[in-house]
């Protein structure tokens, strides 16, 4: 392993991010399940790429048949990435037909900002203060992980971010309000400041923020603030998409919301690098006016087959009902769960918080949460960490995820617990 390391950081450089203490070197990968150069098995209880499960053989299968055949950009005809838009665009409501695939989430909101700029002649965006949106450098500008450099562009307005133990406004009913009264004043604070409002980007399951608990109809207020200053509503659907929530097929369905713009990325081809950005005819007649946009990559058919392959398995293995079901008997375990650190255990759907605070000073736990995702990684479960303070244990399993796997996970978690002093 220390070759391994050492190799990588002579290739790839310093810095460059691994998940664990130990890093993992995964191997194989099938189903639910990962395993690594050792033979150890691991439970994969956070990667949403392998949507329909890690090395789906419908997929592999969609991907070798189509590149043995053809290859290309969409300069030329090909009838695959209609077919696909086509099936896609069936699954959204709110005239959201027409659709640009491109390689990664990252390209998919810097498109989507680009979009609420050519509809408003305006440049001004807002975003929360606990969010990501991707590498390039439009959207990195948005996310708070880590700021820009030189600080944030005069264009950005971070607003304060929902939350489920320290509600804005005091408590959970007054959030609504609170948060759309912050909206309003960052978008007054654009007009004023001569950028103009944009748009409004946001996870419709505040999924950086933490997995707050937002009842439907959370975000009326905010649309109707955004629609009043002629704004568009862009939704990042890369991590609840696709079906992740368990009642639906969008996140932005799950809160009542209808967006201008939906960008869909990580699940969508079930690991091959396919996004996409899905509007209104409008928005993408006035996109298309104000910007020469062409993706080499995009859309090609090898990238189509490895998408409307993923969408059919989606849809004839049941799997958004199997993340509901199982969904729900997984939080049900979870919230069993006993030690003085859990604040609470959250999810809708295959995603699932767990928000650790220390009982005496009330402080996020950050320490504990890490060291719970490193004793899981011991015992064959993988999983990681999300929030403000990094205090919050992720679950996002591959859809497949079964009532056992749900067992064998928090029952693994309950062992881990069991043995860690508060």
């Amino acid at each position: 392993m220390e070759r391994l390391m050492e190799r990588r950081r002579r290739l790839l450089g310093e810095n460059v991010p691994t998940f664990y203490r130990d890093p993992v070197h995964i191997v194989r990968g099938e189903g639910v399940w990962l395993w690594d150069s050792h033979g150890q098995r691991f439970l994969d209880c956070y990667n949403n790429v392998p949507h329909v499960g890690h090395c789906h053989p419908r997929v592999v299968e969609a991907i070798a048949r189509q590149a043995a055949r053809l290859n290309t950009h969409t300069r030329y005809l090909h009838e695959g990435v209609m077919d696909y838009a086509e099936r896609l665009t069936a699954r959204m409501g709110h005239g959201l037909s027409q659709m640009i695939m491109v390689c990664t989430g990252s390209e998919a909101n810097d498109i989507a900002l680009r979009m609420a700029e050519a509809v408003t002649g305006r440049t001004g965006i807002i975003a929360t203060d606990n969010t990501y949106h991707g590498n390039t450098k439009a959207v990195s500008q948005l996310s708070t992980r880590r700021p820009p450099i030189g600080g944030y562009p005069d264009h950005i307005r971070l607003v304060p971010a929902p939350d489920s133990l320290h509600p804005l406004g005091g408590s959970r009913a007054a959030q609504a309000e609170s948060f759309a009264a912050n909206v309003r004043a960052a978008i007054a604070d654009l007009e004023a400041s001569g950028h103009g409002f944009a748009g409004l980007m946001l996870c419709p399951a505040f999924t950086m923020e933490g997995l707050p608990v937002l009842e439907r109809g959370f975000l009326d207020p905010t649309v109707l603030a955004v629609r009043k200053a002629g704004g568009l509503i862009l939704c990042d659907e890369v991590q609840p998409g696709f079906g992740r929530l368990g009642t639906a097929w969008w996140g932005h369905e799950v809160l009542g919301i209808a967006p201008d713009v939906v960008t869909l990325g990580k699940p969508m081809a079930n690991g091959h690098p396919v996004a996409a950005v899905v509007c209104r005819p409008d928005v993408m007649a006035a996109f298309r006016k104000a910007f020469g946009y062409f993706n080499t990559f995009g859309g090609n058919p090898v990238s189509a087959a490895a998408a409307l392959a993923t969408l059919e398995v989606l849809e004839d293995e049941g799997l958004i009902d199997n993340a509901r079901t199982v969904g729900n008997h997984a939080l049900d375990l979870m919230q069993q769960l006993s030690h003085p650190m859990i604040a609470e255990c959250r999810g809708q759907g295959l995603f699932f918080g767990v928000e650790f605070i220390d009982p005496d000073s009330e402080a996020p736990a950050t320490a504990f949460a890490a060291e719970v995702v490193e004793k899981m990684r011991e015992r064959g479960v993988l999983l990681n960490r999300i929030g403000r303070h990094m205090n919050i244990l992720k679950m996002r399993p591959p859809m497949p995820f079964s009532r056992d796997n749900a067992e064998q996970a928090v029952g693994t978690l309950a062992d881990v617990l069991a043995g860690m002093a508060a």
